[in-house]
């Protein structure tokens, strides 16, 4: 008799799929209370450049040290380089520029848009089927989203939508759109490379507009000589919320599909306010409740 395929490599493959995506959003989280102290200082670009040159420090010596150099031979570093810019680099710009024009509340309230636009992504250029399963996951993900930021429960307090609104929304198609070609357009390269190629086309990109905007007088430089304060948060908000979180974020996607691994977005209000209770905030019932609607949307969307 014969056996068929190994079950075990399958079953892993959503679950470690599942497990990147939580340490993707977790610390993506840690981001938002780190950016929102730098932006009463500094220029919304001048910290996105900070962000990625912080997460460069952290990533390249990671990459070469593992043999990063050999594993990209025959890649497309020019399609890589050109998705990172202007999806990953433009999209941390725009979602940054979102917070500065409202808060982080109206920022939160808008991504949980994300998994909808990762998934008109998918269905765009794949024609990829939604099942059952999944539309009922996606509707769960969403209402989740909405009540873990108090839209539902009417504890929502956005700043003034109107600029704002439209920066968050194309940051989300921005990403959305990066995450899916930059693992289609690579197929070759494992999660690490892929996150190099595409944060150095991020980091090339922002540094080009920040010289531009910088010579027309239209953004500024931080604060210097910058304090022991300013370099933590910017090491936090690159390394971290960016460096370890788009690392783990291309790898959650390559296993779980960008659609499905965008369903976890919606849970990052809970683990923001998580990072706040440790630094002494309160507990948020509708953000608990709002992330378990979420994750049971997850567990639907991934049912076969």
């Amino acid at each position: 008799m014969t056996q068929g395929p190994d079950p075990a490599p399958r079953a892993a493959a959503p679950l470690a799929g599942n497990l990147y995506a939580v340490i993707s959003m977790a610390a993506w989280a840690a981001g938002f209370p780190a950016a929102e102290t730098l932006l009463a200082t500094w220029d919304p670009l001048a910290a996105v450049l900070g962000r990625f040159v912080m997460a460069m420090l952290l990533i390249l010596p990671l990459w070469a040290l593992t043999g990063g150099l050999a594993r990209a031979r025959g890649l497309r570093w020019a399609r890589g380089l050109f998705v990172g810019g202007l999806g990953f680099g433009g999209g941390a710009w725009t979602i940054l520029l979102a917070q500065w024009f409202t808060d982080p509340v109206t920022v939160a309230i808008i991504a949980a848009s994300t998994p909808l636009a990762a998934t008109l992504v998918a269905w765009w250029y794949d024609r990829e089927p939604l099942t059952p399963g999944f539309v009922l996951g996606l509707l769960a993900t969403l209402i989740g989203g909405l009540v873990a930021t108090g839209v539902l429960t009417g504890t929502a307090l956005p700043g003034q939508i109107g600029p704002g609104a439209l920066m968050a929304v194309a940051s989300a198609l921005l990403f959305s759109w990066a995450s899916h070609h930059i693992v289609r357009d690579l197929p070759d390269a494992d999660a690490l490379t892929r996150t190099v190629i595409s944060s150095l086309g991020a980091l090339a990109f922002i540094a080009a507009a920040f010289a531009a905007f910088l010579a027309l007088g239209l953004t500024a430089l931080p604060p210097l000589p910058l304090s022991g304060t300013d370099l933590g948060l910017i090491a936090l908000y690159g390394m971290l919320a960016f460096g370890i979180s788009q690392f783990a974020w291309i790898a959650a996607a390559d296993k779980l599909g960008v659609a499905v691994a965008a369903f976890h977005i919606n849970i990052a209000p809970f683990y923001v306010m998580l990072i706040l209770l440790a630094l002494g905030g309160t507990w948020s019932w509708p953000q608990a409740i709002g992330a378990a609607i979420v994750a049971a949307g997850v567990i639907l969307a991934q049912r076969r």
